[in-house]
């Protein structure tokens, strides 16, 4: 076993190998870029390399100096962990030429899996099922096109180098196909360096289902079942769970067998996830393999009880496989979320911002257990725009898929998350919709569920109204002395008092009575109707409140004006606005252009002089590994183009000048 690694990577997988090494007695080195110096996988790790600048081109994808670092602390190989340089065969061969173990497959099997139409043609080989496709060199655009027609939209166009669902998009005419092919090849140069694609026939309501792999130095392989990863946005995975709903043993072993082959068609060695799109009859076909860890790995320990991390440590030093086949069992049913700094009803655009609060359930396990959180930042950290938009993964397990799904909905629940928008919300009702409730599973189920999901009222304004007034009366009386002349909660001897709350939601006004009578006992109105009120808060941010619907606990988080409010129920961000603070405060410039977070600037749309319609589209911008594309606040004319295309953008930023 290793006495040293270094862990090539950051976040929650750099945490997860960090605590898995220290478990085994293993001591960990940490790489760090200039966005990461204090970040929480530093802190985990025995020891930390700078290694340079914020963007992972400049530091994270820099292999020569993460080797550098390798041979500066001693380390005696590197884990990659996923993302960055995981599926890289180029640092997998200079780490073997350095005499550093990398702790993956090896370069040969990297190659041979990473580009996509490469794997195809040896899959074919070995016997696994294929979607009809064109997997040729030829990257002719035209001819690209014919292969679409001849192949029969809708298609799907991927780029061959890629993964994650960068430089995928499904095209579902001729008229679309070159718009997508642009799209997709800007994509995959950005992401991958290559911008190659492959064209494949769009299987209709596919399911997504990718067998878990382990191949040893001796030759020996297993499969540690199956996780069904339909549940996707944008091609990117939402919800995972193991083992797949509806899976029969036969069909089990059919998948897990011909993941196998795939394999050793390849020579693999440790962790790899062979990917298959399954159709509803139970076919199945060969999509990819990611000759990595995956992000959904916990699941799958969930069920059969396994760390693979560790299997990946000992594997790397060449020790055999754990188990063997016949000794793999599952038990359960796991399912994970992935909670993402992103506003799901804006095309899941990314965020950024500070994890001002940042609250998990309890009976948090790390391993096994009802509940465990896998996370690579803590309270106080911020999301920066240089890396992917995942905060957390949340993984339940349950005794069965029921017992599964209530611990998540529970636990998404008392996730209480402020400071930038994110899915955890979204993510609860995905779980609660119609389709995953009872397994009615296909990569199309989003849209499918659409006016379930997006778009939502949310929590009432009237109770959480009535929270930020339960948290005020909360900070004043914790601020308060026991002298009753010095109490300010309008006490009268005759009479009642009345107190007002000016509130901000939505970018609207409200104002909030509160009357406090003589007797005992509070009235709060709202919006002129009045309610009786009572709150026992048993402090600053726990609270139960008595109203008209009943009682209902709160929780409450306030940072600054801004106060957040959390219920069973849902939750909501409300505003407490001084007036007297804000006075003379004028409207603000409304009608631009403008980035809606950091990033690139890949293309305008629209040239100075042009015409545009209220929702054309007018730009794209790279953040967050993926494009985005923003559209005309208003009809107008573009008078002039504020940055050239390739800029970096500060979140805000005008990028062109819009007339009336």
């Amino acid at each position: 076993m290793f006495k040293k690694i270094l862990i090539a990577n950051r976040g929650e997988i750099a945490c997860r190998v960090a605590a898995t090494a220290r478990r085994l007695g293993i001591q960990t080195v940490a790489v760090y870029s200039d966005a990461d110096h204090d970040a929480q996988h530093v802190q985990a790790c025995d020891e930390a390399v700078h290694i340079g600048g914020s963007a992972p081109r400049d530091s994270y994808l820099q292999w020569e100096r993460i080797l550098a670092a390798a041979k500066q602390t001693g380390a005696q190989a590197v884990h990659p962990g996923y993302g960055f340089l995981s599926e890289n065969e180029a640092f997998a061969q200079a780490c073997a030429d350095a005499g550093v173990v990398f702790i993956g497959p090896p370069p040969s099997a990297i190659q041979a899996m990473g580009l996509k139409a490469e794997s195809k043609r040896l899959m074919e080989a070995a016997g696994v099922p294929l979607v009809p496709g064109y997997h040729g060199a030829d990257q002719d655009p035209a001819l690209l096109k014919r292969e679409a027609g001849r192949i029969g939209y809708p298609v799907l166009i991927k780029a061959s180098a890629g993964g994650g669902g960068k430089g995928m998009r499904a095209v579902y005419s001729a008229e679309e196909f070159d718009a997508a092919l642009a799209s997709c090849k800007r994509e995959a140069i950005s992401s991958f360096g290559d911008d190659a694609v492959l064209i494949e026939r769009y299987v209709q309501k596919p399911r997504h289902i990718e067998i878990q792999v382990f191949g040893d130095t001796q030759g020996d392989c297993v499969y540690l079942f199956e996780r069904d990863c339909s549940v996707q946005r944008r091609h990117q995975k939402v919800l995972e769970e193991a083992p797949a709903p509806s899976m029969t043993p036969e069909r089990r072993a059919q998948m897990g067998e011909a993941a196998v082959a795939a394999a050793k068609a390849v020579g693999y060695v440790g962790a790899g996830t062979v990917e298959f799109i399954a159709e509803q009859d139970g076919r199945f076909y060969f999509m990819e393999m990611n000759t990595r860890l995956q992000v959904e790995h916990p699941v799958t320990e969930a069920i059969t009880g396994q760390d693979l991390v560790e299997w990946q440590l000992r594997v790397a030093s060449g020790e055999p496989l754990p188990l063997r086949q016949s000794e793999l069992r599952m038990q359960g049913h796991a399912i994970e979320a992935r909670i993402c700094a992103e506003n799901p009803d804006a095309g899941f655009l990314p965020a950024t911002g500070s994890l001002d609060v940042a609250r998990w359930p309890e009976h948090v396990a790390f391993q096994r257990g009802d509940v465990r959180i896998d996370a690579g930042v803590r309270e106080g950290d911020a999301i920066s725009p240089f890396y992917d938009s995942m905060i957390a993964k949340l993984i339940v397990w349950g005794e069965d898929r029921a017992q599964a799904l209530s611990r998540l909905d529970a636990a998404l629940r008392d996730t209480h998350i402020v400071g930038l928008q994110t899915n955890v919300a979204f993510l609860r009702r995905c779980a609660a919709t119609a389709s995953f409730a009872n397994a009615d599973l296909d990569t199309g189920l989003i849209e499918r569920e659409r006016a379930a999901l997006f778009d939502q009222p949310g929590l009432p304004l009237r109770i959480s109204a009535a929270a930020v007034v339960a948290h005020t009366l909360a900070v004043e009386g914790a601020a308060q002395s026991t002298d009753p002349w010095s109490a300010r909660d309008g006490w009268r001897l005759f009479g009642s008092a009345t107190r007002r709350f000016d509130l901000e939601a939505g970018g609207a006004h409200h104002e909030v009575l509160l009357s406090r009578h003589h007797r005992g006992g509070m009235t709060l109105t709202f919006e002129g109707e009045a309610m009786d009120f009572a709150v026992q808060s048993a402090d600053i941010e726990t609270h139960e409140l008595f109203l008209d619907e009943g009682r209902i606990r709160v929780k409450t988080y306030a940072q600054g004006e801004r106060v957040a409010v959390f219920t069973a129920d849902g939750s909501a961000v409300l505003t407490e606005v001084d007036l007297i603070a804000h006075a003379g405060d004028g409207p603000t410039e409304g009608g631009r252009l403008t980035a809606p977070m950091p990033g690139k600037l890949v293309a305008f749309l629209a040239k100075a002089g042009d015409t545009v319609t209220k929702g054309q589209p007018l730009a794209v911008m790279e953040a967050m590994k993926m494009e985005h594309t923003i559209s005309s606040p208003r009809d107008g004319k573009v008078a002039e183009l504020l940055f050239a295309v390739g800029d970096q953008v500060g979140d805000g930023a005008e990028l062109l000048k819009l007339e009336a």
